[in-house]
């Protein structure tokens, strides 16, 4: 039932779609991109104002009383700024599902039912098992462990960008 809602009731819309799209592209010239990379192609890089990003970001979890205060939070703001467009576009991807920002900016951006604003947010969590940043894209959020150190947290969070481009987790 769901694949019919997702995908069979829009199939001849869709092959269209995909007939047309293979006239101007190969379809063997696109099997090399994974979904975000093509996203990233098709649309672009885009600017991405981190000061905006901060200015719009709640904290949670063991981030709650300090906020943007907090050491940890401070440095994942130092290391966002440290990155080229290209991780910052992989960040938000990663946290949201997308690499592009609302025409509003930060101040707007919206949830999985985008009838709301859903910031983003950073959630802190103990190190426990939790060694890599998580993300949950339906809510905007990533779990960011509470490091003990900047250069663990910058490792981390990198190789978090470069091996699960969209980070996904069940609440």
């Amino acid at each position: 039932r769901l694949k019919y809602q997702m995908l069979g009731r829009v199939k001849p819309q869709l092959t269209e779609l995909l007939l047309g799209f293979f006239d101007v592209i190969d379809e063997p010239l696109l099997t090399v991109f994974d979904f975000q990379e093509l996203e990233l192609l098709m649309c672009g890089l885009p600017e991405i104002d981190v000061e905006d990003w901060q200015e719009n970001t709640e904290y949670t979890g063991e981030f709650t009383t300090l906020g943007g205060k907090h050491p940890v939070c401070k440095w994942f703001w130092e290391v966002v700024q440290g990155y080229d467009q290209e991780y910052r576009a992989r960040l938000l991807q990663f946290a949201t599902g997308t690499s592009g920002v609302p025409s509003g900016g930060f101040a707007i951006l919206q949830g999985p039912d985008r009838d709301s604003i859903n910031k983003f947010t950073i959630n802190g969590v103990s190190m426990g098992n939790n060694h890599f940043p998580r993300a949950h894209t339906c809510f905007n959020r990533i779990d960011l462990p509470v490091y003990s150190e900047k250069s663990t947290m910058k490792k981390k969070l990198t190789v978090a960008l470069e091996m699960a481009a969209t980070g996904f987790d069940i609440e």
